[in-house]
């Protein structure tokens, strides 16, 4: 006797209208070019992580995307150039335009339990190419977190970092437990050298 396939899972995803979140405070206007190490043309590639959790009575009745939308805010002071725009200028030389126009969030409720997802929820997961930073609530009080972000900005070292400073500031910390240090300058040919402060 033949085995069916498994009856594929549908359901209904809302989409609010994509809005752009900006550094909670002034963050400083400059233009940062990439370091040799990061302005490489093999890294020229989006990465997108989804990061899945399931419901906690901890949170009571707050919306995960609220939570992570002020948190993302005052993340980006301290991450300031994550909220700039990647420009290539000449030799294809990349370089930040640290100009605090924001990053795309995009809040959505999808009519599905993580559990009717069951093994599904593994990579490949459907429609990641069109993310930036996307909170999806679940009906089971669970929610998916997916982040796509430019391999020029930041490896994983500086991903987890961000991540990290995101989760402090989403339980009320005024500050990250490490700040970034952004002198990719040294590590650019040609550049005087500098000091790197110490943490």
């Amino acid at each position: 006797m033949a085995q069916q396939a498994p009856t594929p899972l549908t359901f209904t995803v809302r989409r609010h209208p994509p809005e752009i979140i900006v550094p909670a405070k002034p963050t400083p206007r400059e233009l940062k070019p990439l370091s040799d190490i990061d302005d490489q043309g093999g890294l020229r590639f989006n990465i997108t992580q989804f990061h899945i959790y399931p419901g906690n009575p901890k949170m009571g009745y707050k919306n995960p995307a609220s939570v992570i939308r002020d948190a993302l805010a005052k993340a980006l002071v301290f991450y300031y150039p994550f909220a700039g725009r990647l420009k290539e200028g000449p030799g294809k030389k990349l370089t930040v335009d640290c100009s605090g126009q924001g990053v795309l969030f995009i809040e959505a409720e999808a009519d599905v339990t993580l559990k009717q997802f069951g093994v599904e929820l593994q990579p490949p997961f459907p429609c990641s190419e069109e993310l930036l930073y996307d909170v999806t609530r679940l009906l089971c009080g669970g929610f998916i977190f997916a982040i796509r972000h430019n391999h020029n900005m930041c490896d994983v070292f500086g991903y987890i970092q961000f991540i990290t400073a995101l989760t402090e500031m989403a339980q009320g910390a005024s500050t990250p437990s490490t700040l970034p240090i952004w002198e990719e300058s040294c590590f650019v040919q040609g550049t005087a050298a500098c000091d790197i402060p110490a943490s």
